[in-house]
């Protein structure tokens, strides 16, 4: 697939048009300058050309470990991927000393490049800009609106002759169908019912997995020992990551999706003036929509400071969507009593987080690359057990069992009795249960029951959902 990278200095606009031609908000946009720090990828389109496109960081004159120099060397590494360069400038402030000097460096890439002048939505305000854009000797400029998404036409154009001979047909992600709670209540009473998921993962499709945690407890660079190479920014810095960024990959065979997410702080310093404005906001959104559109999810936490309150609320926030878990305790290089520890990992765990036992828990070193395949074989040996399926038969005999063991509370002095259970979905393991009266039956209960799925059929530290429903009254 042609490949095209965005350049050019901060706040040219590189980001908004990273969006329209990808026809989604990926990118964290805001006037800020420097919002975007690391190189992201996604699959878009020039008119009917699918394209994949690289948004990156602003170029600027920085060759030290300033978070300005390694933006940069982010940029230099993205550049090795592309096929073209849009080079990108503000038609509004016109030609600057850092379009020129890095329209210089570029030339000597050896790539396509076209210059594209953004923010030309009044012609008048950009009309000197445009002007100046013809000294840089890329040709004729491209009059922009990455805004408004004025010039694409022109894009298309300009980049035509440099697209493979070959049309390629674009891969996009196939989204599961919801259940259709409507139809649930057809499958009661049926033995030979089983679920069929017309999604079926095959192993071509990528296992998509995010990385979330507290900011600076190492997920970055977690990420870059998975890797092994320096594909996002990492530094001492809380803070660095603000993207998603997705970066495919392969383990063992496996497809895989990697997502680096933005480091997530308590809601009371976001919403303060404490370091907090509206780019950290849109960085933790787009951590939650990460989490959400994720099939496994490594919630990473520092040695040194364990399951922390905001640590628990991240992995509540990832158990309600349903995702699959796993903790990674990160620098475990460095803590001298390792046994205790652990001890005081299990009993946080068990007192904080007993909605879901025995979640699969890794110490890892991202640092020093230590027990990194243990965490990604946890990783895959989960994500099997998050597809987990049950025999309706089986699973009614299962019911019937757990209930003589421990019959539902009566109702006004009868046997709230449990009738029928099928599975009706994967991804979490979702169980539909048909008893006498629903809504009486206790939370308790219903708690009884999930942990019980997760205990004899094999699927422990996975969110189980379970939706009760009122059985057939065969009198009606």
């Amino acid at each position: 697939m042609f490949t095209l990278a965005i350049i050019g200095r901060p706040n040219v606009g590189k980001s908004t048009l990273f969006n329209r031609l990808a026809g989604k908000q990926l990118a964290i946009v805001d006037n800020t300058p420097g919002v975007t720090r690391d190189w992201r990828e996604a699959e878009g389109w020039l008119l009917d050309k699918p394209i994949r496109l690289i948004d990156t960081a602003g170029l600027e004159e920085s060759f030290d470990d300033s978070i300005q120099g390694r933006m940069r060397r982010q940029t230099e590494d993205a550049l090795k991927h592309a096929d073209a360069v849009l080079f990108l400038i503000d038609g509004r402030e016109g030609l600057t000393p850092e379009d020129q000097h890095f329209a210089r460096w570029l030339r000597k890439q050896k790539k396509p490049i076209v210059l594209g002048v953004n923010k030309c939505e009044h012609e008048q305000a950009a009309m000197a800009g445009m002007a100046e854009a013809y000294s840089l000797g890329f040709g004729d400029p491209v009059p922009l609106s990455a805004e408004h998404g004025h010039g694409i036409e022109d894009l298309y154009h300009m980049f035509e002759p440099h697209f493979p001979k070959e049309e390629e047909e674009s891969g996009k992600d196939e989204q599961g169908a919801d259940i259709d709670f409507e139809k649930i209540d057809l499958v009661e009473g049926d033995l030979e019912f089983e679920f069929v998921d017309k999604d079926e993962d095959t192993p071509e499709k990528p296992v998509k997995i995010a990385i979330v945690g507290r900011p600076n407890v190492g997920k970055s660079t977690l990420v870059n020992a998975l890797l092994d190479e320096h594909r996002v920014m990492t530094g001492p810095e809380a803070g660095i990551t603000r993207d998603a960024i997705a970066i495919d990959w392969s383990f063992r065979g496996r497809t895989i999706k990697l997502v680096d997410t933005a480091g997530v702080r308590k809601k009371a310093q976001v919403a303060s003036g404490r370091g907090a404005d509206n780019i950290e906001k849109m960085a933790i959104e787009d951590t939650m929509r990460a989490i959400r559109l994720a099939q496994v999810v490594i919630l990473v936490l520092d040695a040194d400071n364990m399951l922390e309150k905001q640590d628990l609320q991240i992995a509540d926030h990832i158990l309600d969507e349903g995702r699959a878990m796993i903790i990674a305790v990160n620098k475990w290089d460095a803590v001298k009593d390792k046994q205790k520890a652990l001890d005081l990992l299990n009993y946080k765990l068990e007192t904080s987080l007993a909605q879901v036992r025995n979640l699969p828990t890794v110490t890892i070193s991202a640092l020093e690359k230590k027990n990194l395949g243990i965490l990604m074989d946890t990783v895959l040996k989960t994500y099997d057990l998050w597809n987990s399926r049950v025999a309706t038969a089986k699973l009614n005999r299962w019911l019937a069992a757990k209930e003589s063991q421990h019959p539902a509370p009566l109702v006004n002095g009868r046997q709230n009795r449990l009738k029928y259970m099928a599975q009706i979905n994967s991804r979490p393991p979702t169980f539909a249960l048909w008893c006498s009266v629903p809504q009486k039956l206790p939370e308790a209960y219903k708690r009884y029951i999930s942990n019980g799925l997760r205990e004899d059929f094999g699927i422990p530290g996975i969110p189980v959902r379970l939706l009760v429903r009122a059985s057939k009254n065969p009198y009606k």
